[in-house]
């Protein structure tokens, strides 16, 4: 814990609100996450799972199948071993506990409730209100299966458990492509909210 001086000159303790890991393995999930979903665009539309949909190629990353599949596997592998360690991390210092929970539906209807009207309190940036925790468990949910979904796509054949688990190959794409598209929509959310209260993303560049 560091500590800062006000105009009085008496020192304040400035306490840190995210851990160095927790903020590199956030950024770093992040890049992952866009590079995954630019480059997999690329790859939707060399077979679109939905007939008449497409996605424009200026917004995709890789120039054609080849390039875009290079990308998607590389940050596929980013996202993996960085989320197992986010997620161990997590569970190994009690944070998941601690940040997560307790979380009740009536809370998450209530604290909606309370965004939506514009009276949602954000005075302690150290503590999520219940729509929070219940968008950031979803969003690590969310991308389980995407990465479970994407295995079953790939290696269809070495995983046949997992093909069936997501109903058939062609259905593991309609999984995959459901799954990124609400990641997508997580992260327009997430950044509206930021735009709203900046603090929270001074608070996950410097931890304090």
């Amino acid at each position: 814990m560091n500590a800062t001086h006000d105009a009085g000159g008496v020192s304040s303790p400035v306490r840190t609100i995210q851990p160095a890991w927790v903020r590199i393995s956030h950024w770093l999930n992040a890049l992952a996450a866009i590079l995954m979903m630019l480059s997999g665009w690329r790859i939707y539309d060399a077979s679109p799972v939905f007939k008449g949909f497409v996605i424009p190629t200026g917004i995709t990353l890789g120039g054609w199948l080849g390039g875009a599949l290079q990308w998607h596997f590389a940050a596929m592998w980013l996202l993996f071993f960085n989320g197992i360690f986010y997620l161990a991390m997590n569970v190994v210092t009690g944070r998941i506990k601690r940040k997560f929970f307790p979380l009740s539906p009536r809370a998450i209807l209530h604290d909606l409730g309370e965004a939506l009207k514009g009276h949602l309190s954000h005075a302690d940036p150290s503590k999520y209100n219940a729509v929070q925790k219940f968008a950031y468990l979803f969003v690590m949910l969310d991308i389980t299966v995407l990465i479970l979904s994407g295995l079953a796509i790939w290696k269809s054949v070495q995983f046949p458990l997992l093909r069936e688990l997501m109903g058939g190959y062609d259905f593991a794409r309609v999984v995959h492509f459901s799954a990124m598209s609400l990641l997508a929509a997580f992260i327009v959310v997430h950044l509206v909210m930021v735009s709203l209260v900046p603090r929270s993303l001074f608070t996950m560049i410097r931890g304090r």
